[in-house]
């Protein structure tokens, strides 16, 4: 009696069509600045090269540390056979990205894009642009266009700038972020002051133009920092004088006298770096998106490594700073509190007089919805425009949002108060877009804060041969 064998039977996995929507990160900084170095394989590879990093201490690998700023202090005799601080020289911080980068990490931060620039220099300086064997912030900034994946814009070093380079390269920024679409800008405010020597909030706004403002915030004042001044390992960029006498490094101090060495390096721990806010405010972004959500503001939160704001501020003082009845451009304060230390008490985008996008959560999830949407509805490029491919983009980007709605981020009782998808012939397509192979798709969206309808339009241009 013949025997029959069974086929093999293959099965083929047949994935889900249309794919669902993949959210794009959101709190991802792209860090522009100066480095004591920038090398991964050979000196300076790294250079105008933007590097994503996940840790200070893939950045010390990489980038290197602060740079060794000269410290001159001048002790005497206590009369009680002890020392006492007759003068300190403190140093203005010359470089200030790795302190800046430290504090995103330590205030929530998880990866990060470095731009550096170029290394330190002899006699600290910092450019907008570079010129044949140079570059400058700005040159950083065009280079980290070309990245896909940054979400956040950083460049502490801006406030080294003069004014008028300062006003130029905050106003690129922010057009870069206009015309990119897929980021945001935190921004130091840069110290203007009055002839009195005071704060001319009004000065400060004029700098950052009147175009694009929704694409930016602005963060005041400085704060004092729990970092102390940078001591080199050879601790020979710190100069010590004892009675008056001869100075002399605290490794030859060390050799000569140890009790001085000892006082001197306790006493060196009660001076402090001032830092504009700008990396522990992206930090901040970067641990309320992960805790919340983006479309949550990325305030009332505590700074880590703060010990004060270097100005206080009152209700009074921050009115002035949140609405500028002339230009309308909102400053963000940082304040602090008793019982809870200096926290970020400000969510406004620089537009303080736009409705629709006076807050940064509001702005910076549309960012993050339109680039999600977009990139997730690339497949519709190669296929056919007509209603079968409109039902699915409709119903892929109808299922993100309904996500997002029961998440807390859009307002409205039902998912139909909270949003619209339009996709279609006669809603949002002619029969000449059709023709001309282009897809168009608007979405409304009523995110929490405010609740009022915000349309955002996008266009896929299909495949037409």
């Amino acid at each position: 009696m013949p025997t029959y064998k069974t086929p093999d039977v293959y099965v083929e996995e047949i994935s889900t069509f249309p794919p669902s929507v993949a959210e794009v990160g959101t709190a991802i900084p792209a860090f522009i600045g100066y480095t004591e170095k920038a090398e991964k394989n050979k000196a300076d590879d790294l250079i105008l090269k933007p590097t994503k990093i996940y840790s200070l201490k893939e950045y010390e690998s990489f980038y290197g540390f602060p740079r060794e700023d000269a410290i001159a202090i001048s002790i005497a005799d206590d009369g009680a056979g002890g020392y006492k601080v007759a003068s300190v020289t403190e140093p203005v911080t010359s470089y200030l990205l790795y302190y800046a980068v430290k504090m995103y990490f330590d205030n929530g931060g998880a990866q990060c894009y470095i731009v550096s620039v170029g290394t330190y220099k002899a006699a600290p300086t910092y450019d907008l642009t570079g010129d044949a064997t140079t570059f400058g912030l700005q040159d950083g900034l065009e280079a980290v266009a070309l990245e896909d994946e940054p979400t956040l814009i950083v460049i502490p070093e801006a406030v080294r700038l003069t004014s008028a380079e300062y006003s130029t390269l905050a106003q690129a920024v922010l057009a870069q972020c206009k015309r990119l679409g897929d980021r945001f800008a935190i921004f130091d405010v840069f110290d203007s002051r009055d002839v009195s020597g005071n704060f001319d909030a009004t000065a400060a706004r004029t700098l950052f133009g009147n175009n694009n403002l929704k694409y930016g915030a602005a963060y005041y004042p400085f704060l004092r920092t729990t970092f102390n001044h940078y001591v080199n390992a050879g601790e020979t960029n710190v100069d010590v004088t004892v009675n008056a006498g001869a100075a002399a490094d605290l490794t030859t101090l060390n050799a000569s006298n140890t009790a001085a060495y000892n006082f001197v390096k306790a006493a060196l721990k009660n001076y402090f770096i001032i830092m504009p806010p700008s990396g522990a405010v992206a930090g901040v972004y970067a641990a309320t998106d992960g805790a919340r959500g983006v479309w949550k503001a990325p305030a009332n939160v505590s700074l880590a490594d703060v010990i004060e704001p270097v100005v206080k501020l009152d209700n009074l003082k921050q009115d002035d700073l949140n609405v500028d009845a002339t230009s309308g451009k909102s400053i963000n304060a940082l304040r602090s509190f008793a019982g809870k230390g200096t926290l970020v008490w400000g969510a406004r985008t620089l537009a303080g007089n736009d409705n629709e996008w006076r807050y940064v959560s509001v702005r910076r999830f549309f960012n993050m919805a339109e680039e999600s949407i977009k990139k997730s509805t690339y497949w519709a490029v190669f296929e056919p425009n007509d209603a079968n491919t409109w039902v699915k983009v409709r119903g892929m980007i109808e299922s993100y949002l309904t996500d997002k709605w029961r998440e807390g981020a859009l307002a409205g009782a039902t998912p139909k108060d909270a949003f619209f998808v339009k996709c279609g012939l006669g809603s949002t397509m002619s029969a000449q877009d059709i023709l001309e192979g282009r897809m168009n798709v608007e979405i409304g969206m009523a995110v929490v804060r405010p609740a009022e309808f915000i349309v955002l339009k996008f266009s896929h241009k299909l495949q037409t041969s």
